[in-house]
């Protein structure tokens, strides 16, 4: 389905939080295909939280703004804390996200799985 990317991101640990199976497919293939790897995905802002509790080291993240009703505010806010790069992907509109995060890229879905790695790790 993806082809190699154009784009290297070897040695680098990407947080994918999505839950929406196809999306979260597509995501880790794009990052794999760059030659990082991926932690996760998860598909809740519990179980991210869980993770990054347990000290995973990342160096970015892929966040669905909303998992389930819950919103993932709170797991960029602990990467935030830890100097992670995100960049969000969402179906909804700009409003939903806090003016706090108003520097990070925000993709919509359906979002090209390469471009949301490629400018995470240009941006990083």
């Amino acid at each position: 389905m993806f082809t190699a990317c154009a784009f290297e991101v070897s040695g680098q640990r990407v947080l994918i939080v999505e839950d929406e199976y196809f999306a979260a497919e597509a995501m880790t293939a794009a990052v794999r295909s760059g030659g990082g790897e991926v932690v996760g995905p998860v598909a809740s802002v519990e179980d991210a939280l869980k993770l990054l509790e347990g000290g995973e080291h990342l160096d970015a993240a892929i966040l669905d703004v909303n998992l389930a009703g819950d919103k993932v505010f709170p797991v960029a806010h602990a990467l935030r804390l830890h100097a992670v790069p995100i960049v969000f992907v969402t179906g909804y509109d700009d409003w939903i996200i806090p003016q706090e995060y108003d520097d990070v890229p925000v993709f919509r879905k359906p979002a090209d799985p390469d471009n949301v790695v490629r400018l995470l790790f240009e941006r990083g």
